[in-house]
């Protein structure tokens, strides 16, 4: 079993989302806990949130009090209404909820029935409480229920997809269900720094995001919004913003994600993979096809950013295995936009001379890894200056010689001076 957690402010958006499976016979509601039950008809979304109404109205500075947990057994077992009652009930305990109120929410619009489960983590005195080592908690609370009811362990899948979902389709009406999924995945399961590599894993679901910006009240306002494109990254839907989405993905939650992810890469230097692949597939494949193919085959996806002119701007690398999106500069210097956009576009150079490239010079200092020392050491100095003419930048700062001279002479007018 596979549990999933959101926390966003908009405690109608994560109730609406939920109650609309309900409305088209995607959903039922199973269960609740200590929730307002209707008199003669069915549960309505006003009613819904007087049940959280007085938790709310106590919150004391939580910035996003709504949870928004999904529990995901496997597809071979077949879980009753009275077992999802049971998760939800034991689950929620294990992880501190189990004086909340909360409603469970069971859908069956895919292949993999589940459930959904909407509370708060404020108490009635608005105190939040704590969410200390949630995902290792998580985790451990997963493993216990799968023991307890004898499910399924997630542990013992040993085929995964890398990408479990399937694109958006925006001919189909659920566009922004659809999108929210997505979403939910990618946020959850992947690494990313910055929102163009953000942008870029999006763009496998056929999904873009925009920043848009404002002035409220005085005020500049920065926001987010999503569309789903076609396969050529056209948008084809209406905007959707980021606050209409139940999870967190607003600018100022990808800020957080952004800083976590860098920190992440820092330590656990995921990259060095990615970048010995890479630099592999230079050398050894002349096309974009079949450098594009050998990297699939290693789990890396390639995301190529072009202009309406044909130059390419942005190269990024989605590394499925350890699930980390990585623009191309980051992995270094040779492996810039820059430099794919000469090799396929511009020069055709073999791939084996961009490594040359970041070999240290009189005037720079940069690390290469002993395989590109041997390669460059297989050129003449006047071949090496020859074939890096075109990468050479063309404002030069001035002459180092002189830059030497000029030193030395302010070095001699100093000691004339003591």
């Amino acid at each position: 079993m596979v549990a999933k957690i959101g926390r966003g402010n908009h405690l109608k958006g994560a109730l609406i989302y939920n109650y609309d499976k309900v409305k088209k016979d995607e959903g039922t509601i199973i269960h609740t806990h200590k929730m307002i039950l209707p008199m003669e008809r069915d549960f309505t979304i006003p009613l819904l949130e007087r049940s959280f109404e007085p938790y709310l109205l106590a919150n004391n500075k939580t910035e996003k009090p709504v949870l928004h947990i999904s529990l995901n057994p496997s597809s071979n077992d077949a879980v009753s209404n009275e077992l999802f009652s049971e998760l939800a009930d034991n689950y929620m305990q294990e992880m501190g909820y189990e004086k909340q109120p909360y409603i469970v929410f069971k859908h069956t619009d895919t292949d993999r029935t589940h459930i959904h489960i909407v509370s708060v983590c404020v108490d009635e005195n608005g105190k939040r409480i704590s969410d200390s080592f949630e995902k290792r908690r998580s985790m451990n609370a997963c493993r216990k229920l799968e023991k307890q009811f004898k499910l399924t362990s997630a542990l013992d899948v040993s085929e995964k997809k890398d990408i479990p979902l399937q694109k958006v389709d925006a001919t189909q009406v659920n566009v922004k269900q659809q999108i929210t999924s997505a979403l939910w995945f990618v946020n959850d399961n992947y690494h990313f720094q910055t929102l163009g590599e953000y942008k870029a894993l999006l763009s496998f679901f056929n999904i873009t995001a925009e920043e848009v910006k404002g002035v409220i009240h005085g005020k500049e306002k920065r926001g987010l919004v999503y569309f789903a494109t076609d396969s050529t990254g056209k948008k084809v839907s209406n905007p959707f913003k980021s606050s209409r989405f139940s999870g967190a993905f607003g600018l100022n939650d990808l800020d957080k994600k952004f800083k976590k992810s860098k920190l992440f890469i820092q330590q656990q230097k995921p990259q060095k993979r990615v970048r010995m692949l890479v630099r592999e597939a230079m050398q050894q494949y002349q096309t974009q096809e079949d450098f594009r193919k050998h990297l699939q085959d290693n789990k890396i996806s390639l995301f190529i950013r072009e202009n309406s002119q044909g130059r390419i701007y942005g190269v990024s690398f989605i590394d499925h295995q350890s699930k980390i999106v990585l623009n191309g500069s980051r992995l270094g210097k040779d492996l810039s936009a820059n430099t794919f956009h000469q090799w396929w576009k511009g020069s055709k150079a073999s791939p084996s001379i961009f490594s040359t490239k970041d070999l240290p010079t009189p005037t720079t200092e940069i690390a290469t890894t002993d395989t590109f020392i041997e390669e460059a050491e297989n050129f003449s100095n006047a071949n090496t200056l020859g074939v890096l003419g075109g990468l050479l930048p063309m404002d030069v700062p001035e002459d180092n010689n002189n830059q030497i001279l000029k030193k030395k002479r302010k070095k001699k007018r100093y000691a004339k001076r003591r």
